[in-house]
């Protein structure tokens, strides 16, 4: 019998057990941290072997497969024994993909990939069966076992792709890539651009790469590694021939030779970015053969992700805007550059290295109170204290959501775009978007 082993006990790993154990493998779950409760009781309830706040080295190297979290990094000692031992370590994504003949669209980039696999999702599924998977809801693992559905559109990070081996989809998107992780990748931009284009390495002429034609990180690297997909990129600079444009305010999307025309004032998403992923969306919709008209309708009507600039209430004439999946720089850019009114704006958290200065001209165009929420807040304090009259430093959200009350003026913005991780104060991005909310209802 085969032993699969699964190292974490989070969602991907439990969904992993779950369909390895259906597939015939010996399986054992094991975890340096502690397994929630709700994922104990899965594991007890299906008579999955597991341990936590522990890895058994002897019993784990006895495996055929690993399929690790990933949130492991490879540098760990542990998987580099496993490697070392020749034993194949793999992502949930690569092991589920095995067990699946369904159509994959995958969707990558350092920003914008889960609005632009939610907006996929809710098109697609006017008309096709399809399941929302990866980074997002249920484990890939898990709905390949419960629900097998004949599409996915699945949410894919660097980590996950780095542990891939076989594993193409039809369809890849990448968004944009800038410098985010980089603790991951040996602090070398070029590592995270590789980990990132594993998405079309496998792909034939037969499939498609969808992908940023403005951002020149994309297009350099295209330049000097071809991949065999077709490329469609999409632009709102310059015309595309085979892809998406946008020409005066309408998108302009061509496929071969057939055109759908989109007006973006209908689109309910606001900003620049997120015309980029409404093109981005429509061309994987487009290749799936979706009607024009129900394209052109669920862009009208998709109303969104949480925690992405997310607005939550207005009160006093101020409203309060929830962006804490901003985890890097360039998505609290994203957020910044929508924002028009002045700006009171909560920043801070777990630095992966940031560099903030592409941020200045909107911090003094725009922002005219910075609230820093983090254990350390000094590179902030330094960086941004001479651009603003107000810089605050507090390490609870209630108190940063009071500090701006008091701040803000009728017709302000509050703007929770905290442009780091979220772990030193918060179990996760939803969390601390969370929190931000309930003390904004509390007010």
């Amino acid at each position: 019998m085969k032993k699969l082993v699964i190292l974490g006990g989070g969602e991907s790993g439990v969904g992993t057990a779950l369909l390895g154990k259906k597939e015939g493998y010996e399986v054992f779950v094991s975890d340096k941290g502690i397994i929630k409760n709700k994922y104990k009781e899965v594991l007890i309830h299906n008579e999955i072997e597991w341990e936590d706040e522990q890895h058994s080295k002897a019993k784990i190297l006895k495996a055929n497969v690993v399929m690790k979290s990933p949130g492991i990094p490879d540098k760990t000692p542990l998987v580099k024994e496993i490697r070392e031992k020749g034993i194949s370590v793999v992502s949930e994504i690569e092991f589920a993909n095995m067990f699946t003949n369904a159509t994959i669209v995958g969707i990558t980039g350092s920003n914008g990939k889960t609005t632009t696999a939610s907006l996929t999702h809710y098109i697609l599924k006017q008309e096709l069966e399809v399941g929302l998977a990866g980074n997002i809801g249920d484990s890939f693992a898990k709905q390949v076992l419960e629900e097998n559905h004949p599409n996915y559109v699945l949410e894919i990070s660097s980590f996950q792709l780095d542990d891939i081996i076989a594993f193409k989809p039809h369809i890849a998107v990448i968004t944009n890539i800038t410098p985010d992780h980089l603790d991951r990748y040996d602090y070398k931009f070029e590592n995270y651009i590789k980990s990132k284009f594993r998405i079309a390495e496998n792909q034939t002429k037969d499939d498609y790469l969808i992908y940023d034609g403005d951002d020149k990180v994309i297009t350099n690297h295209l330049e000097n590694n071809p991949v065999q997909s077709k490329l469609l990129p999409f632009s709102l600079k310059r015309k595309i021939e085979n892809g998406a444009y946008l020409d005066n305010d309408n998108i302009k999307l061509t496929i071969d030779n057939k055109q759908l025309i989109m007006p973006t004032k209908s689109l309910t998403l606001e900003g620049k970015h997120n015309v980029k992923n409404a093109m981005a969306a429509s061309t994987v919709a487009h290749l799936l053969k979706i009607r024009k008209q129900t394209i052109r309708e669920s862009l009208e009507n998709f109303q969104g992700v949480e925690h992405r600039l997310e607005h939550v209430l207005k009160i006093n004439k101020v409203q309060y805007i929830n962006d804490s999946k901003a985890t890097n720089v360039n998505a609290t850019y994203f957020a910044l550059e929508s924002m028009d009114a002045p700006t009171v704006w909560i920043v801070g958290g777990v630095d992966k290295g940031n560099n903030y200065e592409e941020l200045f001209p909107f911090v003094n165009e725009k922002v005219k109170a910075v609230i820093c929420l983090g254990v350390d807040n000094e590179k902030l304090m330094n960086t941004f204290g001479n651009m603003v009259d107000v810089i605050i430093e507090t390490q609870y959200m209630s108190e940063a959501v009071k500090i701006a009350y008091k701040v803000a003026d009728s017709g302000d913005n509050v703007l929770l775009s905290p442009a780091c991780a979220s772990f030193d104060l918060f179990e996760n991005y939803e969390d601390r978007g969370r929190q931000f909310k309930n003390a904004v209802r509390n007010l």
